[in-house]
Order: structure tokens, then sequence, then C-alpha cells
């Protein structure tokens, strides 16, 4: 192992897996510096900067992204109506970016020789962290077979889950655990957790352990940002949202006049609401980047009320044909964010093209959550494309019926034709 100390700058999270990698990199001989991004978490963060330093950590930056996280990334997500295979609003997928994006800022500035996360070799994240520090820092190197050849003053990446010499020794969580007994690693995890969990602003995931087994039902004490639907409210909670070119500006209960504004204020308060009606809950089995299916567990409170709200207005208030194009890029978009590609030239094209679409979805709607529902109940626009009078039953509001005659047969051609043949050949 090289003498020089040299410097690494890892993904921290305080858990089992960065905890044992920290004290694993130390071991090999490097000064590590842990950066530690606050984007939401349920997280003690001056116990796990004391812990850091505590296992030999050279230094822990700690980092308020939060409302970096709302603005930049779910701001987006929301304004592309951003749904992964039609169920999974992306939580982990945008926070990764996110994260990625204040590594690299910090290994700039801390002169960091290496960047090093503990995501493992059959997951979405380790494409994720790595194709963004590619992006933002372009002369990044991989380092994976040369890893102990140390001869570059070049930033490259340590992804000890794809080591044979670290995945052969930690085969499992089991030898994660002895070896943190081993090394005096205080855990706030015990083996007798059966699943793993990532928390942010946005959504709490959930998988592994017990969760392997597609057909085993969660238990109810796994939730934590959600009631349970059946055991919710007895009565909904009203609210309008008021979004400006698709994002999301105000929050306001009609019932007690609160009105938020403030973008981060305006999440955590919806995620509260939200929550407490059993809103966001999903048990989904996923197609990972890899190939590999995988099942996960995901609460999205306030993420999926804003989804729905937005779609609402948006089609209120956009050109159908527009709309059509739009909904095939949000669909692009929500594969590149989901398989790690946020910072790619496609997707800053997809994204300004979603901007574009959204100058007109401006307005307020109004919904109801109650018992896991979010139920639309109204919205309003100065944009809104929606004719009273010239789509009632009860005038014809500038429009002859009797066009309707030619149009239906213009239409009915291609299929006559169709027909025709089919019945004379078959």
């Amino acid at each position: 192992m090289s003498q020089n100390k040299e410097r690494v700058i890892l993904a921290y999270s305080g858990g089992l897996d960065t905890s044992c990698i920290l004290v694993w990199l130390i071991k090999k001989g490097y000064d590590v510096i842990c950066y530690l991004a606050n984007i939401g978490q349920n997280e003690d963060f001056d116990a796990a900067e004391t812990k850091a330093m505590f296992l030999g950590a050279k230094k822990i930056i700690v980092e308020d992204l939060r409302e970096n996280f709302i603005i930049d990334y779910v701001w987006p997500s929301i304004r592309g109506g951003l749904i992964y295979e039609d169920r999974y609003l992306l939580g982990t997928s945008l926070a990764r970016p996110c994260i990625a994006s204040g590594l690299v800022r910090a290994a700039i500035r801390e002169n960091a020789n290496f960047i090093s996360h503990g995501a493992t070799g059959k997951g979405n994240d380790q494409v994720r962290f790595e194709l963004a520090c590619y992006s933002l820092h372009p002369t990044v190197k991989a380092s994976i077979l040369s890893l102990f050849s140390l001869h570059s003053s070049s930033y490259r990446i340590i992804a000890p889950w794809r080591l044979p010499e670290f995945f052969t020794r930690f085969a499992g969580r089991q030898a994660l655990f002895e070896f943190a007994a081993a090394n005096s690693i205080p855990l706030p995890v015990s083996p007798k957790n059966p699943w793993s969990c990532d928390a942010n602003l946005m959504h709490i995931s959930y998988e592994s352990g017990i969760l392997e087994n597609p057909d085993q039902e969660a238990p109810e004490t796994l939730y934590q940002m959600t009631t349970a639907p059946e055991t919710s409210s007895n009565d909904p909670t009203v609210l309008e949202i008021t979004f400006d070119k698709g994002n999301p500006i105000s929050l306001r209960n009609p019932q007690t006049n609160e009105l938020i504004t403030e973008p981060l204020a305006l999440y955590v308060r919806l995620n509260e609401i939200a929550g407490r009606h059993g809103i966001g809950r999903i048990d989904i089995v996923e197609n990972r980047f890899l190939g590999l299916k995988s099942r996960g567990i995901y609460e999205t409170p306030a993420g999926t009320v804003l989804y729905h709200a937005h779609l609402d207005l948006e089609v209120l208030t956009m050109d159908r044909e527009v709309r059509k194009i739009k909904q095939n890029l949000q669909q692009k978009m929500a594969d590149l964010v989901y398989c790690g590609f946020w910072f790619s030239p496609e997707l800053d094209f997809i994204r300004h093209c979603i901007d574009t679409s959204q100058k007109c979805v401006d307005g307020i709607v109004r919904v109801s959550l109650f018992k896991g529902q979010v139920r639309i109940l109204g919205r309003r626009s100065q944009r809104s494309l929606y004719n009273q009078e010239l789509v009632s039953m009860d005038e014809h509001g500038g429009y002859d019926p009797v066009d309707a005659g030619g149009f239906i047969r213009a239409h009915a051609i291609r299929l006559k034709e169709y027909y025709r043949v089919k019945a004379e050949t078959e």
C-alpha cells in the first residue's frame, strides 16, 4: 500500500456499510475525509460527525443540501411528471446526483485524490454516483484494476463493493457486523433488523433482508413516513396547491387558512399532512439498470400529491398534441434519471423541452387527502384551454354538429379498407 497517505473523500452515511468502508480504507493506508449530505433524512448529524472522527476520519463535511434538492431536483421531476415503470417517483434516483454534486465540490476543495462510495456492485446507485462524478469532474479516472498503483494525482473512484478483495471478505451483512465488532464500530442497526432503508426529503425506500422475497408482506412497523390508510384520520384534509410554470409555489389549507410559499417548508409540511393520511405507499418489483429485478417498498407522500395535482393542471392548460410529445419525453427522462444520466446532454435537452412545455402550467388545484387517496376536487387557471361554452351539451357555442359527420367518415376510410381486404383474403 502507498506510503504517501493518499486522500480519499468518502460519501458517508454513518450506517453499517460506510462505517466499515471508512475503517477499511484507513487500514489500507488512506487519509479519509467523510462527506455527509443533509437531504432531509432523519439523522443525528452531530452524532454522525462524532462517530466518523472516532473511527479515524481526518475530517467530516456535513452539508445542508435540502433546499438545493427540492428546487434543483424534486421540482424538475414534478414539472416533468417523472415516474419510472408507471409507479416509482424516483426519490433515490433524484437524490444521488444531488449528493454527488456536493461530493465532487468537496473533493475539489479538499484536494482529494480519490472519491469513494458504499454502493453495491449489483445496484443502481454505483452507476448514479459515478456517472455524476465523471460528468461533473471530467478528469476523474476509474481505478479498479490499478487501485493500488497510485502514481497519478488524477481523481479516481474507489468502489469497494466491486473489488474482489472487499466483497470476498464481506460476503454478507453478518461479515460486516463481525468486522464492526472487531473494530469497535458503533452501529445504529443490529443484525436483527431484517431490512435496509434509505431516506431523504422526497421518500424512504426499503429493500433487502426479508423484503428480497417478493411474496413476503412488509410488516406495518417498517413504515416511517406514513400512517396505515385503514387507521388514518376519518376526516379528509382539503388543500389548494398553486403552480407557476409547473412549479409548486404555495400550499394553502382553506379551513385553517395556513399558507406556505417557501419551497422547503412547503414540501416538509405536505409530507406531514399526506403522511397522516397514508398517502404515497407502494410495494413494487422494478427493473434495475443492470437488468436485475428488485423488490422495493417506498413512501413518497408529498411527491404523490404533487404528481397528481400537477398532472391535472397540465391536462387543463396544455394543448393535446404538445402533451403527447411531452409524455414521450417525460418517460425517456424518467428512464434516464433512474439509470444515472441526470448529468448528460440528452437529459439536458429533454429538460429544456419539458420546461418549455411548462410555461402554460399555471393555476390552482384543489385536492382532498383521505385514507391513502388523492382526489382532485377542482382546478382553475387563467391559461385554461377548457371552454365551457364550446363543450356544453346545452348550447352550440360556435360548434356546428353537422361537421362531425364528415369528420367521422374521413376517419372511417382507413377502417373500411382494412376490413374489406381482410374479409376478401381470409
